[in-house]
């Protein structure tokens, strides 16, 4: 079956942070971190539907400006998500800049703005070029499990992290794909029509085993039943495939919190992309910075029992020594005998 996302660092693992998540079947894509963003081609920054932001870092935001650039004209609406505060930091971006020639676009770029705090609230706020990007609040409301984007599709869930300041991880999910056996359908006598979408939307709503599906048959016969179960139709014509699952974790510390934290939100991931800026001779110093070791990094990734780790965000100390980094961050992750564990308060 074709992979429904395709994730890809974008970036050297020295440089800039940032993960670019084409949703291969959809003309969309996701974007997370906002540092540098020029081995980005414009193509592909069209394509982007939402913005996650872990933290205002330069290396995490300075890319604002050139996506904001690449966009202005178009009729489009962006989700940009982050932590608190980040409402604010856009509007000052925005504040910058003249807009008194924005009213001759064709198109109106609304740029919809949300910021989740520690104590879990959501504030959102929407600014749009046909207003010269003038601040429009939309309130504010509790954000429940972390769950920031959820469509029939996909579901992206933050959880908030320390890092000298509080920080965002995030993970996307692929909702379980429903696939119908078209050879099943036919073998049923049944036809291949709009009314399987239907099929599909009861299943995703819950809908009791007994319920009337309008179906097409192949040959209509007036003796034929306009409709079947949903259990039937169910056992006979489909088949589930569990969703794929990434995280994205950079710039944090190996704090106790934090890692109860990052093992929830990436537990049984297909791939966790995380930081290594240090190898763990350095401990100290990644201590002092609130960043992982290699060490910690593939630990966390063991801890979540992930399926493949990424490691990203390198120190420019350790250039020419990156195998040494992506060693030590697989032997914990697949080495039993480093039984690293959890850091004390």
């Amino acid at each position: 079956m074709a992979k429904y996302f395709d994730p890809q660092l974008f970036n050297d693992p020295f440089d800039d942070p940032g993960l670019f998540v084409d949703l291969v079947f959809e003309r969309r894509a996701l974007l997370f971190d906002l540092g540098d963003i020029s081995a980005l081609a414009p193509r592909k920054l069209l394509r982007v539907a939402h913005v996650f932001i872990t933290h205002r870092h330069m290396d995490h935001f300075i890319g604002f400006d050139q996506l904001l650039r690449c966009l202005l004209g178009r009729e489009k609406t962006l989700g940009i998500w982050g932590p608190h505060d980040l409402i604010d930091a856009v509007e000052h971006k925005l504040k910058a800049y003249d807009w008194n020639l924005v009213g001759g676009y064709e198109g109106n770029l609304q740029l919809r703005v949300s910021e989740l705090s520690v104590d879990g609230r959501l504030a959102s706020a929407r600014f749009c070029s046909r207003n010269c990007f003038a601040r429009e609040s939309l309130g504010s409301c509790a954000c429940s499990d972390g769950v920031l984007v959820s469509d029939p599709d996909l579901t992206v869930r933050a959880t908030v992290l320390e890092h000298g300041l509080p920080v965002l991880a995030f993970a996307l999910e692929e909702r379980a794909r429903i696939n119908i056996l078209r050879s099943r359908v036919e073998a049923m006598g049944l036809s291949i029509g709009p009314w399987l979408k239907d099929f599909k939307d009861a299943i995703l709503r819950g809908a009791a085993d007994t319920a009337p599906i309008p179906v097409l048959w192949a040959d209509q016969e007036a003796t034929k039943p306009q409709t079947l179960p949903l259990g039937q139709l169910v056992s006979n014509i489909m088949k589930i495939t569990k969703g794929r699952k990434i995280a994205y974790v950079v710039d944090v510390a190996y704090t106790r919190s934090n890692v109860d934290a990052i093992v929830a939100l990436a537990r049984n991931a297909d791939i966790l992309f995380i930081e290594a800026p240090f190898l763990h001779e350095d401990l100290e110093q990644a201590a002092a910075r609130n960043h992982l070791t290699a060490r910690q990094a593939g630990t966390l990734a063991r801890f979540a029992n992930v399926n493949q780790l990424r490691t990203f965000h390198y120190s420019p100390r350790y250039r020419g020594r990156e195998e040494n980094i992506v060693d030590e961050a697989e032997v914990a992750f697949f080495n039993d005998r480093t039984k690293a564990s959890r850091p004390a308060e």
